[in-house]
């Protein structure tokens, strides 16, 4: 039997106050830090986690074109993407790299969110940039070691 002063606390909107955090992806793989930057967009590093909520914090990405694929999936790792035409657009990792560096990074973060109003909105607080540089010096963002554990 539950006693009844035993409540489950549930975090209400805007009730818990957001970070911003700045992580360095030079020499990083792509999917444990994806899987780590989703936990903090997502807010399950807080004891106050609430599925529901948005009790995460926003991370900025910076050096997004230094991450690295383990094996060979810079070669074998393909992207696709339907244009509205007939067949399949498709590229390989090594060529995205190229072409537009930060859509690596965000489609794995992405992929690790929920799938869900909620989800797009977290999505939002996430801002990757391919160099060292990035115009969020307003939000007095701190930096956050994401190292392999």
């Amino acid at each position: 039997m539950v006693h009844p002063s035993q409540k489950t606390y549930m975090a209400k909107p805007g009730q818990v106050e957001q970070k911003w955090y700045v992580v360095d992806a030079q020499d990083q793989v792509v999917g444990r830090l994806a899987s780590r930057i989703a936990m903090i967009l997502m807010g399950k590093h807080r004891p106050q986690y609430t599925p529901h909520v948005d009790t995460g914090d926003y991370v900025i990405v910076v050096n997004a074109d230094k991450v690295v694929f383990t094996g060979t999936k810079w070669d074998k790792k393909v992207y696709t993407w339907y244009t509205g035409y007939p067949g399949l657009k498709s590229e390989t990792a090594r060529q995205r790299l190229q072409r537009r560096p930060e859509l690596i990074l965000q489609l794995a973060v992405r992929r690790m969110l929920p799938k869900n109003r909620l989800g797009r909105k977290l999505l939002k607080k996430l801002k990757i940039y391919a160099g060292p540089d990035h115009p969020h010096q307003a939000q007095q963002p701190e930096p956050l070691e994401l190292t392999a554990t």
